[in-house]
């Protein structure tokens, strides 16, 4: 593996890191308040062909590797965290499953335009009492015909507010637990498809996070993905994927928190000098740097590994383990140095905190990242 990044790659995290810095930041502060669905910033994304990255040219998409995914991610989470997962769930969680699992037929209505960025997707996996372990799933789908019949519900679905489809996972056989589980593309325009609650969140306040019920929602047996039984393996290679992208969101977030917090220290002053003159400031300074690399370099092999067409589960749950982690780490810190500065709003750093939080939590809470890699270490 070659830890220094070409130079498309150099190229490309540039003109992200401009673009980002013009288009997403200016608003970031706005959204996190109204807790408006950001589809401006979407459409900008759209524009930057940063929608559908890793999708084949031929589909819609950009046709490029994960590597250039990863800094996509990170450059918009450093800014606007929500805008960051709204991108990657649009490419990870929806589009990567239909691409690898749908049928052609289907592919030019529920893949191309999410690719494109003309429409955007979402993923529903959890329920009420069904987050960490699927297999206890109670929405189910019943086939009738050359349809399915799908009913119950789904919480804290990403993008839901502001998706045209869904990939959303239905017992198909209630006597095989988790090999009883089939994965469907469902489009908001079915007839009992519709929006139910809409969370209001500590962070990431305007990815349009909701409930999604299905109520006899019928969907052509076309818009099953795989074959019966095979979601729960879709969602695990799915949600795979998606961890790179929650590390990468995470790395920016951290980063954010050490550019803020570096800044600021050398503008701060007390006792008659800077805080950066400090050894304790600079002690955090550090550490933060120190861990946010090491974040990054973690993503980046998941990535790398992915690209090789290699196994990634390990190395994904490890980058989303540490990176999640760090940006909690970096942004207390990024607060103790903005003082009481830092709690308030005025600052950007109470917001990466609050941000950085539901990185150890969702697409895997830091727990299963803990089983998933022991897991590997105790192979027999």
């Amino acid at each position: 593996m070659d830890i220094v990044l070409s130079k498309e790659n150099e190229l490309i995290r540039q003109s992200l890191r401009e673009f980002a810095a013009r288009e997403i930041a200016p608003k970031a502060a706005e959204y996190d308040r109204s807790r408006e669905f950001p589809f401006e910033n979407f459409r900008k994304c759209a524009e930057m062909n940063l929608t559908g990255m890793m999708v084949s040219e031929s589909q819609g998409g950009a046709g490029m590797d994960t590597i250039s995914y990863v800094l996509a991610i990170e450059e918009l989470s450093r800014v606007c965290a929500s805008t960051g997962v709204i991108i990657s769930v649009n490419n990870s969680l929806y589009c990567h499953p239909v691409e690898k699992f749908a049928r052609e037929e289907i592919k030019k209505n529920l893949l191309a335009p999410f690719a494109r960025g003309e429409k955007i997707g979402c993923f529903g996996l959890s329920e009420p009492d069904a987050g960490s372990d699927p297999s206890n799933m109670r929405t189910t789908a019943v086939r009738d015909g050359d349809h399915y019949l799908l009913n119950g519900s789904k919480i804290f679905v990403t993008n839901g507010l502001g998706a045209d489809a869904a990939v959303v996972f239905a017992v198909t056989d209630a006597t095989s637990r988790h090999k009883g589980i089939s994965a469907f593309v469902v489009e908001k325009g079915n007839s009992g498809f519709r929006i139910g609650k809409q969370e209001r969140k500590l962070g990431i306040t305007c990815s349009g996070s909701v409930e999604i019920i299905m109520e006899d929602c019928k969907i052509p047996a076309t818009q099953l993905l795989g074959k019966e039984g095979e979601g729960f393996k879709i969602a695990m290679n799915t949600l795979d994927g998606g961890r790179i992208g929650i590390a990468a969101q995470a790395v920016g977030i951290a980063r954010g928190a050490l550019e803020e917090s570096t800044r600021y220290s050398q503008e701060r002053k007390q006792f008659g000098k800077k805080i950066s003159d400090f050894q304790a400031i600079q002690f955090m300074l550090a550490d933060m740097a120190t861990e946010v690399d090491a974040a990054r370099l973690l993503t980046y092999r998941a990535a790398w590994k992915k690209d090789q067409g290699e196994r990634y589960s390990l190395e994904a749950a490890m980058a989303k383990l540490f990176a999640s982690e760090v940006a909690m780490r970096a942004t207390t810190k990024g607060i103790q140095i903005f003082g009481g500065y830092g709690y308030m709003n005025d600052y950007p750093m109470e917001r990466f905190f609050r941000d950085a939080k539901v990185t150890e939590i969702y697409e895997g809470t830091s727990e299963i990242q803990r089983i998933v890699i022991a897991s590997h270490l105790l192979k027999d």
